[in-house]
This record gives C-alpha cells, sequence and structure tokens, in this order.
C-alpha cells in the first residue's frame, strides 16, 4: 500500500475517529465489534448504523476507556458492538463500511488478518518475488515484524501462520536473509526451513536447508518493557547465537556474493562483535545441495 495512502494520514475534522478497527463480535457470525479512537476527548461513543439501502438507522452506544504506562497516556479508545456502522456524529465525516460474514457453518470460508492466502499482501508479494531481477537487485532481503523462528519463550509461535503462508517463497526465490523485531532480544538462525511439514508426516522442526535465509531478530534497539530473557532450553539447533542484551547489528553488503553482519551489544563501552557472520548470496553462490522448495 503506497505510504501516500489517505488511510495513513490523520482524519480532517476535530476529535474525528482514528484506527477504526471492525472485528467480528460473536461466533455465530452475526454480531461485530467496532473499535477507534479519539484523540482529544472522550466524544460520543455512539455508532449510527443501518442495513445497505435501508433508510432505517439505529443506533448503538459503547463505552470508552484510557490507560497510562509510565509518562504515556493513551486516547480515548472506543469500544461497540453492532452489525452495520457509519462513524461520523456532528463534524466528524469518516465513513465505514463492511459486509457481514456469511452463517457459521464447516463448510464456509473464512480469511481473517491480511497474512491469508489471495488477501492483497498475498496477492502482491506472489507477483513481485519473480519480478526482482538479480542482476540488477543481487540481495533479496525481506523485513518483517514477527520472527517465524525464534527460540524466545516471548511471543514464541506468533509468526507462524506468516511462515506457513510464505516460508517457502522465502527458500524458491532465494532470499538471502530475513530481519524482524517484535521479540526484544537478539537471535541469528542457521539457514533452515520447515517447508517440509504437512501436519501428518511429523516433519514439525526447523532443519537444515542451504536454500533457505538466515533469520535474524533484532528487536533489541530499546524499549520501556525491557528484555525478553525466557528461552526455549536446551538451545534449539537451528538457533545459531542468541543473547538477551540490548544491541544493534550492522549489514556491511561486500559485492553482489559476500555481505557481512555484525552484531554489537549496547552496553560495551567499545566497539566490539558479540555475532557476525559472512553471508553469501543464495542466487550468485547457489549451493549445490538439494532445495526443499520441491515440498509445496
Amino acid at each position: 500500500m503506497p505510504i501516500g495512502s489517505d488511510v495513513f494520514q490523520v482524519p480532517s475534522g476535530y476529535n474525528a475517529p482514528q484506527q477504526v478497527h471492525i472485528t467480528q463480535g460473536d461466533h455465530e457470525g452475526k454480531g461485530v465489534t467496532i473499535s477507534w479512537i479519539t484523540p482529544h476527548e472522550p466524544g460520543s461513543s455512539t455508532v449510527i448504523y443501518w442495513a445497505q439501502d435501508s433508510e432505517s438507522k439505529l443506533q448503538a452506544h459503547g463505552f470508552f476507556l484510557t490507560y497510562h504506562y509510565f509518562n504515556y497516556t493513551s486516547g480515548y479508545i472506543h469500544h461497540c458492538p453492532i452489525q452495520n456502522l457509519e462513524v461520523g456524529i456532528g463534524n466528524t465525516t469518516r465513513q465505514f463500511w463492511f459486509k457481514t460474514p456469511p452463517p457459521v457453518s464447516p463448510d464456509v470460508p473464512y480469511t481473517f488478518g491480511i497474512i491469508g492466502k489471495y488477501t492483497p499482501q498475498y496477492k502482491w508479494l506472489e507477483k513481485e518475488l519473480p519480478k526482482v531481477d538479480r542482476a540488477e537487485t543481487p540481495w533479496l532481503i525481506v523485513l518483517m515484524h514477527s520472527p517465524i523462528h525464534s527460540s524466545y519463550m516471548n511471543h514464541y509461535m506468533e509468526g507462524e501462520a506468516f511462515r506457513v503462508m510464505y516460508e517457502k517463497w522465502f527458500v524458491e526465490y532465494k532470499v538471502d536473509v530475513v530481519f524482524s523485531g517484535h521479540v526484544h532480544a537478539y537471535e541469528r538462525s542457521e539457514r533452515v526451513s520447515n517447508i517440509a511439514y504437512n501436519i501428518v508426516n511429523g516433519m514439525c522442526r526447523p532443519i537444515d536447508d542451504q536454500s533457505a535465509p538466515v533469520y535474524i531478530t533484532v528487536g533489541d534497539g530499546g524499549n520501556l518493557e525491557g528484555l525478553a530473557t525466557a528461552m526455549i532450553e536446551p538451545q534449539p539447533s537451528y538457533s545459531a547465537y542468541r543473547e538477551a542484551s540490548f544491541g544493534h547489528g550492522i549489514l556491511d553488503i561486500k559485492n553482489r556474493t559476500h555481505a557481512y553482519f555484525t552484531w554489537n551489544r549496547n552496553q560495551d563501552g567499545y566497539a566490539v562483535e558479540a555475532d557476525s557472520m559472512w553471508l553469501e548470496n543464495r542466487y550468485w553462490t547457489p549451493t549445490e545441495e538439494v532445495s526443499l522448495a520441491s515440498f509445496r
């Protein structure tokens, strides 16, 4: 989505609703919960709603809350359970729409979030990866928020849905390295993949795959919550190095075939490499081993 898209712009109008979310609100597929934030004052927690093409308008009344964390005070967070929606009271004119889901049934397809098949993100990446000209762009690097291979207890397996959907493409298109954050610590993986796993074959752990990228978690730049210190023990074989320290990484691309990555602790009073690795480009220095990308 272009950075200039209107979804990233602060809406016009005083105290206009921001960060509007519409989520399924019950187990029968007949309700939704509307959530939004007003920045300056509580304003109204009322939602006006009606069915498509109907002139009969109804109202639902929700509630709001705020929270404090150290010196941060949130905006006014509104929640209102309802089925149809128009957010806009007085001079607030933003409008939102949605389609209610079908009745619950074992055969009814559901897609949640933005990481499923046939979503805009999926379609974009499906078209974008084959277009990368490795002669012009030798290094293929992926940046993402939640790691898909991590041995920390904090946020463990939270990236699993993403991994199931996209890891096979990372291997197939020879992604060199994947950087992620989310976990407030540092970890570097071996070259591993878990794309052979199909639920019934029991191959549920990452295995060595020299066609796969290296996964590096660098969510250790600093935060108020502190470091993620709980780890899976013993250290899994797919984890090459991990440390719960604040730090930063440097990726130095030397040429089209080699790059050098280093990770430094912030608390060290001088420049010292706590972890480092030479990266060989997966496209320009291909491995002779058979890729596991055939397990698709």
